[in-house]
């Protein structure tokens, strides 16, 4: 994969950052709203949590950053410049909240998992922590704006999308639904 632009960059953040053209109360969108309480999830494991931590917003946050990290593997590659591309977005659509060192631990803690239990098996651990439609429809965009770092959604990607929407129980037009409201918020 070539290096992104620069601008798509920029565009796909201040994209993860809001909330979907769907949601009527939130000014922002679920994964930099979980990234506020995973942010706070210490490295040190005998250090006490601060107050604020929600183990619940953490593990949805993982949960989203793994569906996108799922969908950016459906072609078999994760190469060097699209993790660079995915960390960057990540980081900056969760506005301080995550740094980059912890977004790379849990890409790694990712590709671990991918690697011992199978795309499938991932893709019904993530549906596990998914409790909403609301949730689950914002995976699937999470998702969507994030697979167009590298190039849009390919065929295959959309394959896994629709994967994630048959375990989160969503309606297949969902996938769609997904991809053509990423298409039309990077196209402004």
């Amino acid at each position: 994969m070539s290096v992104p632009d620069e601008s798509l960059l920029g565009k796909v953040a201040t994209q993860l950052s809001r909330p979907p053209a769907y949601a009527t109360t939130s000014k922002a969108s679920i994964l930099s709203l979980a990234a506020a309480s995973y942010g706070w999830k210490s490295n040190v494991d005998e250090l006490t949590q601060p107050t604020g931590f929600d183990p619940e917003a953490a593990r949805l946050f993982e949960a989203v950053v793994e569906a996108a990290f799922l969908v950016a593997n459906a072609d078999g590659e994760f190469d060097v410049a699209e993790q660079s591309a995915f960390r960057h977005v990540v980081v900056t659509a969760c506005g301080g909240f995550v740094v980059e060192r912890q977004v790379s631990a849990l890409l790694a803690d990712l590709r671990d998992q991918l690697g011992e239990d199978g795309l499938e098996r991932r893709v019904q651990v993530v549906a596990r922590s998914i409790a909403r439609e609301d949730q689950a429809r914002e995976v699937l965009r999470v998702a969507a704006l994030l697979a167009h770092v590298s190039g849009g959604v390919s065929q295959v990607e959309r394959d896994v999308l629709g994967k994630l929407a048959g375990e989160l129980k969503l309606a297949p037009s969902a996938v769609e639904a997904a991809v053509t409201e990423v298409a039309s918020a990077l196209a402004d």
